[in-house]
């Protein structure tokens, strides 16, 4: 298996971060990784993280200082389990999609320290985990509790579960290994101990065997009974470190053992049945492996190693496509991952045995099949079932997919079903007929009580049999008088439509077993989707049937057409008929439909309202009488009386409609009744006796059977009963039989009354002689006369064999003999004569033979003629009845042996026939027939044994001799086969060569050739090729030459004969393009003219047959081809014929050429080449006026080259083209020359020519020279006193032509200088263009200088502010004081761009301050804001506040009001009043501390403020004072009051934090019966809240006081951990009867009424008191509770 890296998921940390555990969900779609921050991290299949969440501690108040130990998905892939360090498994609720709410749905909190965990995929609901303590514990989420499953003495270190998911094994730190079974030892493997490792086994794993691995460098694999199967030992090997940990694939047959830098491999052999190491993957600084984690599919490996890395692998052994739909990933040799690649959509093939798939296909893009060794795979990609079976086929299965629930394979005659997701054959037929029309298959598709599975199918094209695939029992068989073409089965499988060749149409029940005939010339038939409903056509009419139990009922009616379907969709049935031009629909009475479907389901109200509806028709009148029948069925007997009456069947109503009253007149239970009288309607008079008698009711029983005329039946029941009646009605039914002559059943009533003789004297009577005489054997009689009697009877009855039993008792052996001899019971005579006639048996043995030969029993005779001693006899008796091994062992037996010399010669034939060759040779060579056997094992084909017996008896020559005989004999027979083998047996392989080659079979020749002169091959195709040539065989020839690597024969041949076609195939398939066109070029030269051009213009080659000709000179040829090809083609070849005649030096005849064909340019271009510019002058004057300038121009640069620029000016003026003299002076910086040139021929370009020498020195700029030479060209226009061009020379100095800034500030300068002095109309432009280009070099100050000489005073502003030089731009200001608003602008704008918010506040406060804000500086911004005063500071102080409370930071908010002040606008108030609810609600020590200060100050600058303030300010007072309280111990009294007081405000604050904190103070003051009372009512209210149902609560205990009742609960406990021992703690006091389980209670001081003690109203008078400031009680109870406390 290799391991081959995709990707880095998580980078690795530069510190340590160790990634401790891994987990994959069973879907494949979820990675979850936990690392040292404690968080699980989730990413998707391909890596890409998609969700995150922290870990919980066990204990909320402690710090987390856990570390999570292991991780594990649920079988469903909906849960996560997280196994932590501080004694507890939560197990996460994150569902199946991404984005799902997350929470916590179960936490078990166990006593010791987690190490490890596993979720076996078979238990959905158990988490296994192992401790420290030596536990092993499951925990069970419906209970949410943990309960142990074994307890070693020694700390777990690791887990693993096995493949099925049904056993889990443990390491400890002694190093033992136990395993455990879900099974309840269903599996028969032992539990407990399974072996000591070596070592402490960190790491376990549980694939084909259990393996384990530590810190002694060892991996050790154990069988299942716990003995070492191999180890591997790197402990010699110093790099290598411990492991720690183990992962097994999914297939279990590939395992990864990682440590220090290092990934082991393991792959299983099946066939060796071996662990095999793979190559060592090593990975250079990866450190660590600390967690792997398998993919479920096998397809990927996720690791994780020290430095908190997360690295994914690519395990597939290998990828192929498939058709380009899907997408096969071997993920082990047993295991397949199907990919489908339009939709992405996976299915995981994989073999149970762990065979390896060796072949997979996909048949109609949705049917899978896959082949093992042993066994065939075969899925339903839609459905995604898969089914694996054990299978020993050969690879030439067909499978049949017409079936959507079974896929058929047929093999040899043999058709297997196999269920989509059922491991195991469903059952298998034999047939010859796969087509889908001959087979109909139903798997449980209508609803029904009982399982149905049936296949209808052919044995043969007259023959169906039906077979119950649960059973496997044939339960119909129906034979037919033709061919069958179609059948089908019905929904339910009890009635199957067949169609026959004749084109009629059938019906069987199979259920009566009775065939009805539908239809004459039917054309189509299907029955109705989901219904019993057939739909049939019989030329013109369709024809249907709603109730098929009633085949005559048949609905008819005309169309046009064919049917093609039916579509039964959305509670409409449509049949599509096809009437050529288009397509209609004929709809069904979907009533009548849906009764069918009524009746499935049981529902007989709604099928008689359905068939009441209806008129009476046939139709509809079958479908009363199948109800009926299911009615009776289920008892229903007014159904069945409504449906006969609607039939007109009166008596059938009748008799229901009396058992309807009857069973209304009975009392009790009357289903018995109702049962038996249905047993007799259908005649099961047995199950109607059993239901009667099981209730009691004799006399109907038999009053039953006397209605029936079942005497012997009623006496029967009455026997059984001890009826009084008894013997009278024997006496009457035995005189009334003898009346009626049956003596026969008179003989019966004796024979049970155990009146013997008077039995047998009546059997006698009755002529049943054979029955008497059974009585008589039976009972032991040994009367004389009567056994004479009924002996002579059965003599003359025919009865020989017990007649002669009779006889032999009466001692009378020679008339027992003859009877057994009349009556051909030759045992029994045997028997006799061995005893009495001991000389007779040898004769009787024989006659029992001839009568067995006979009777045509021949193997029967066999050993009757060998006891008799007739060998003989018994040899033909073994032949006739193909005995023949029986045959052989008595021939073999005979004495002398020659005596069976005359059969000899048929056992050999028979055994050759058989082709049991070695027994025919045996008797052929006893026969003296060595030629037979010979030619026998020749017509075998086993020459090698008829080499053998040849050379054992004949001599080499008669060997050879015989071989050649018979090898020319079949040579003239034409088996030139049979020959070639005898030839070759005796070494002769030149005759068959030769043969062959007589028989011009050159192919069989060659294939000799090529296997005993191989060397000789090329040299026999060769000859064969030039023989085929001359016997005109041309195609075969062709065949050898291009075998023989000699194809230009093959041209060549056909070129010599005229057959150029065939030359021209032969080079196109082996000569190549160019071959090609030289056939095709030899075959229009042989043509010519006309038809050549058609020939090449067919084949597309004429252009290339004149290059071609062009090209190899024959240019006469070509002219011939130009002639009859395109006319504009001559011109081409001329062109050519030129070009030729230039290589070869004839330049007149070129120029001629060039002539022909328009081409006068190229023979100028020829001479200008060759420099004859005379001649070339000449053509172009001739031939090419417009050329002339051309020719002089050539020359006039040929001249130039030479440096005659005088010439070359002259042949330039000639040729008017003064213009390329300039170009050329140009490009050769010949500009003296130029300007000079120009000033004489062109003065008209002289100024642009000035000017691009100006531009050309401008470029030049850059260089020294080229700026002296510049500035020197400047000086003199100035001493010219051409200031605008000096100034425009200046000016054309600029970025990027030159890059030095400071000659350009000097030259720009200069320019501006000269510009205000001596052209002071361009004074403004000049200087605004110099200031621009200054500020591009970042020259502001200078020009800010220049701005200011001519006035523009905001442009030098802005060159100041650009280089902060403010106090230089407010020296601009002080000229221009207008612009000093623009200035303060400007300023301000850079200081917001700056961010500088100190200096901007000093400027504009509130911009200052928005920045401070902006940048979350708040305190800067309150503390500016505090500094300038005004209502500037509550603003920001509000803002503040609103986005403390946005973030539910609202003990910070609280303080910044009370630093900066309480302010009284309504919004503060609003922003108040949600921060002392937030706080109150949260119970902060600071926050409360913090917003009592602020509700006091609020409150004392205005006392009139909402009464709400009051109350807050009171509640925050009494819980601040009592958290203080709480800390000194005398003073834990005055807590517990402060609490109790605070009950009354449990709609302020959590009412199960008050009630939880009231209880717990007052336990600690010790008022326990308070205590009690405030935990009770916490625990009622935690549930309350768990439950999420406020009315579980009830107000017993603090009914009538002020703690209020109906108050909202919260969304989640506030004290989850402390409830178990609160619980705990009430449990306990509920059972003490010491302590007063109620509050405490006063005197009311007003009306004297018992109320509650804290109550500071009484419910009575209604008096109000005002609560102490200290205790929130009464004053007077708080005067107690300090003298308490003193």
């Amino acid at each position: 298996m290799p391991m081959l890296h995709l990707k880095s998921i998580v980078p690795a940390a530069e510190a340590p971060a160790r990634i401790s555990a891994i987990a994959w969900s069973l879907n494949n779609q979820k990675l979850a990784v936990a690392g040292a921050d404690r968080v699980i991290t989730l990413f998707d299949e391909t890596g890409e993280r998609k969700d995150r969440f922290s870990t919980k501690p066990a204990d909320p108040k402690s710090a987390k200082s856990y570390y999570i130990c292991s991780l594990a998905f649920s079988p469903d892939s909906t849960k996560l389990a997280v196994a932590q360090s501080d004694c507890v498994v939560f197990v996460y609720k994150l569902g199946l999609d991404w984005g799902e709410k997350k929470s916590i749905c179960n936490k078990l909190i166990q006593t010791a320290e987690i190490t490890c965990l596993a979720w076996p995929r078979e238990q959905p609901n158990a988490v296994v985990f192992g401790m420290t303590d030596g536990k092993v514990r499951v925990g069970n989420l419906k209970t949410n509790k943990a309960a142990t499953l074994y307890q070693t003495e020694s700390c777990v270190v690791s887990v693993g579960s096995s493949q099925d998911g049904n056993a889990i094994i443990t390491g400890h730190l002694d190093g033992t290994i136990n395993r455990f079974f879900f099974d309840d030892g269903i599996s028969g493997a032992s539990q407990g101990k399974f072996t000591t490792h070596t070592c402490v086994p960190n790491a376990v794993g549980w694939g084909e065997h259990v393996v384990a691995a530590g810190t002694d460098k060892c991996v050790v694999f154990y069988d299942n009974d716990g003995r070492v199967l191999q180890d591997f030992d790197y402990s010699r090997d110093e790099e290598e470190q411990e492991f720690t940990v183990v992962e097994v694939s999914p297939s279990g047959q590939s395992v990864v053992v990682g440590s220090f830098n290092r990934f082991h491999i393991y792959n299983y052999s099946i066939s060796k049945r071996t662990w095999e190491e793979a190559p060592l993957k090593f990975i250079e600084n990866f450190y660590t492996v600390t967690a792997l984690a398998w993919k479920p599919d096998g397809s990927r490996l996720i690791a994780g190693n020290m430095c908190g890395a997360i690295e994914m692998f690519d395990c597939c052994l290998r990828r192929s496509r498939y058709k380009g739909k899907f997408e096969f990933t071997y993920v082990s040799p047993s295991q397949v991952i199907v990919k489908r690649l339009s939709t992405g959509s996976r299915i995981v093939l994989k073999s149970h045995y762990g065979y390896e798939i060796q072949k997979v296909n996909i048949f109609q893009d949705q049917f899978l099949i896959a082949h093992t060794p042993d066994t065939l795979l075969m899925g339903d990609l839609a459905s995604c079932k898969l089914s694996e079976i054990p299978w020993t086929g050969v690879g030439n299965e067909k499978f049949h997919f017409e079936n959507l629930n079974v896929c058929m394979v047929f093999n040899a005659g043999e058709l297997s079903l196999v269920e989509y997701g059922v491991n195991e054959i469903l059952g298998s037929c034999r047939t010859e007929h796969m087509n889908p029309h001959l087979i109909s298959v139903r798997l449980n598709e209508r609803k029904s009580d009982k399982d149905t599975k049936r296949i209808a199918y052919l044995i043969d094209l007259q023959t169906i049999h039906v077979m119950d695939l649960l059973s496997g029992l044939n339960i119909a068989a129906i034979s037919h008088d033709a061919k069958i073409d179609w059948l089908e089965l019905s929904g339910k499988a009890n009635k199957l439509l067949f169609r026959d060749r004749r084109q009629q149409l059938h019906l069987y029940d199979l259920a009566t077993q009775t065939r009805t005939t539908l239809l004459h010339y039917c054309t189509y038939v299907q029955w109705v989707p989901n219904s019993d409903v057939v739909v049939a056509q019989s030329r013109n009419n369709l024809c249907i049937w709603y109730a098929i139990d009633s085949p005559e009922r048949v609905t008819m009616f005309p169309i046009k057409g064919d049917v093609e379907d039916i579509e039964r969709e959305g509670g409409k049935t449509e049949v599509i008929v096809d009437e050529g031009v288009n397509t209609v629909s004929y709809t069904l009475d979907e009533s009548l439909i849906e009764f069918g479907t009524a009746l499935d389901d049981k529902d007989y109200e709604r099928a008689i309202i359905l068939l009441e509806t209806l008129e009476t028709t046939p139709e509809s009148q079958a479908m009363w009488k199948s109800l009926s029948t299911v009615a009776l069925q289920d008892e229903k007997i007014v159904i069945a009386q409504r449906c006969f009456a609607a039939l007109g069947d009166v008596a059938m109503a009748k008799y229901l409609s009396n058992l309807n009253d009857k069973m209304e007149k009975m009392e009790g239970d009357t289903s018995y009744l109702v049962r038996a009288r249905l047993a007799v309607l259908d005649k099961q008079f047995n199950l109607a006796e059993s239901i009667l008698l099981e209730h009691g009711k004799v006399e109907e029983c038999m009053a039953m059977y006397q209605e029936m005329h079942k005497w012997d039946k009623s006496i029967k029941v009455a026997e059984f009963k001890n009826h009084a009646d008894l013997d009278h009605m024997k006496k009457n039914y035995f005189q009334w039989l003898i009346d009626s002559g049956q003596e026969d059943k008179a003989g019966e009533l004796k024979e049970e009354e155990g009146e013997i003789i008077s039995a047998i004297n009546l059997y006698l009577k009755g002529g049943m002689p054979a029955r008497a005489a059974f009585l008589l054997n039976k009972t032991g009689l040994n009367q004389v006369d009567i056994m004479e009697r009924v002996a002579s009877a059965l003599f003359k009855s025919g009865l020989f064999e017990k007649a002669g039993e009779l006889f032999e008792k009466l001692d009378s052996h020679d008339r027992a003999l003859d009877a057994y001899k009349r009556g051909k019971a030759f045992r029994a005579a045997v028997e006799l004569s061995r005893v009495m006639y001991p000389q007779k048996v040898v004769v009787l043995e024989e006659q029992w033979g001839d009568h067995l030969v006979s009777q045509k029993q021949m193997d029967a005779a066999i050993n009757h003629y060998i006891e008799a001693g007739k060998s003989f006899k018994a040899i033909e008796a073994a032949i006739a009845a193909k005995q023949w091994k029986k045959a052989v062992g008595i021939v073999d037996c005979l004495d002398p042996p020659e005596s069976g010399k005359p059969y000899f010669l048929e056992l050999a034939r028979h055994f050759a026939s058989v082709s049991d060759y070695p027994l025919a040779e045996k008797y052929y060579v006893a026969a003296h027939k060595e030629q037979e056997a010979v030619e026998m094992y020749t017509k075998a084909n086993k020459w090698e044994k008829a080499h053998a017996l040849a050379t054992s008896y004949m001599n080499p020559d008669e060997v050879a001799y015989l071989y050649i005989s018979q090898a020319k004999d079949m040579e003239a027979a034409g088996k030139l086969k049979e020959a070639e083998k005898l030839y070759l047996t005796v070494r002769e392989p030149d005759l068959a060569i030769n043969m062959y080659k007589n028989h011009k079979h050159y192919d069989q020749m060659i294939r000799l050739v090529t296997s005993y002169h191989k060397d000789l091959l090329t040299e026999t195709h060769l000859y064969l090729g030039k023989t085929l040539e001359t016997e005109g065989n041309f195609k075969q020839a062709e065949q050898h030459y291009v075998e023989g690597k000699d194809w230009k024969s093959a041209i060549n041949m056909y070129c010599a004969n005229n057959l150029y076609e065939d030359a021209y195939r032969v080079a196109k398939s082996h000569g190549g393009s160019n071959s090609t066109k030289q056939v095709a070029y030899l075959w229009a030269r042989s043509l010519g003219g006309e038809s050549a051009v058609k020939l090449l213009t067919k084949f597309g080659l004429l252009e290339a047959a004149i290059d071609f000709a062009t090209e190899n000179g024959a240019f006469d040829f070509a002219f011939e081809l130009s002639r009859f090809a395109d006319k504009f083609k001559l011109s081409d070849i001329h062109y050519k014929h030129a070009m030729f005649l230039e290589d070869e030096g004839k330049f007149k005849e070129a120029e001629s050429a060039f002539i022909l064909a328009g081409k006068p340019k190229e023979a100028i271009l020829m001479y200008i080449h060759t420099e004859n510019w005379a001649e070339a002058l000449h053509v172009a004057e001739t031939y090419e006026p417009n050329s002339a300038p051309e020719v002089l121009i050539s020359q006039a640069k040929v001249s130039f080259d030479r440096k005659d620029y005088n010439g070359c000016e002259t042949l330039m003026l000639r040729a008017q083209r003064p213009d390329l003299v300039i170009k050329l002076y140009k490009d050769n910086d010949m500009w003296k020359e130029c300007l000079q040139f120009a000033k004489q021929y062109l003065p008209n370009r002289l100024s642009d020519l000035h000017e691009e020498y100006n531009r050309v020195l401008t470029s030049r700029a850059n260089s020294s020279g080229g700026k002296e030479e510049i500035l020197q060209s400047i000086r003199v226009l100035e001493q010219q006193k051409d200031f605008t061009r000096a100034i425009d020379l200046y000016l054309k100095f600029n970025v990027p032509q030159v890059t030095d800034v400071d000659f350009l500030e000097q030259v720009w300068e200069k320019a501006a200088e000269l510009a205000l002095k001596f052209v002071p109309d361009r004074g403004q432009e000049v200087v605004t263009t110099v200031c621009t280009r200054l500020i591009g070099i970042k020259k502001f100050e200078q020009a800010a200088e220049f701005y200011m000489s001519i006035e523009m005073y905001r442009d030098a502003i802005d060159c100041y502010a650009r280089v902060g030089q403010w106090e230089k731009a407010k020296e601009v200001v002080n000229i221009a004081p207008r612009f000093g608003e623009y200035l303060e602008t400007t300023y301000i704008s850079h200081l917001k761009t700056q961010q500088n918010a100190d200096a901007l506040v000093n400027v504009d406060a509130t911009a200052g301050l928005d920045l401070f804000v902006q940048r979350g500086e708040w305190d800067k911004c309150l503390e500016k804001a505090a500094a300038l005063g005004g209502e500037i500071l509550p603003k920001y102080l509000t803002i503040y506040c609103v986005n403390l409370i946005k973030e539910e930071k609202y003990e910070v908010a609280a303080q910044q009001v009370v630093r900066y002040g309480v302010q009284q606008t309504s919004t503060s108030l609003d922003i108040y009043l949600r921060l002392t609810r937030e706080i109150l609600h949260s119970g902060s020590p600071v926050g409360l501390a913090s917003i009592r200060e602020l509700l006091f100050k609020l409150i004392a600058a205005s006392p009139n403020v909402n009464p709400m303030f009051h109350k807050y300010l009171f509640i925050a007072h009494l819980i601040t004072l009592r958290n203080y309280c709480t800390k000194k111990r005398e003073l834990y009294f005055l807590a517990a009051k402060q609490s109790i007081s605070l009950l009354r405000y449990i709609g302020d604050i959590p009412p199960d934090r008050a009630f939880y904190e009231a209880g717990h103070h007052s336990k600690l003051a010790g008022l326990n019966s308070m205590a009690f009372v405030c935990w009770n009512r916490y625990l009622d209210i935690s549930d309350a809240i768990e439950e999420g149902d406020a009315s579980l609560l009830e107000n017993a205990d603090f009914a009538n006081t002020d703690v209020p009742f109906d108050v909202e609960l919260p969304a989640e406990n506030s004290n989850e951990k402390q409830r178990d021992t609160v619980r705990d703690w009430v449990l306990q006091v509920s059972l003490d009867q010491k302590i007063k389980q109620e509050i405490d209670r006063r005197n009311c001081d007003n009306c004297g009424t018992r109320i509650y003690d804290a109550s500071l109203s009484c419910f009575n008078c209604k008096t109000v008191c005002e609560p102490c400031i200290i205790t929130g009680l009464l004053p007077e109870t708080t005067l107690r509770v300090f003298l308490k406390c003193v």
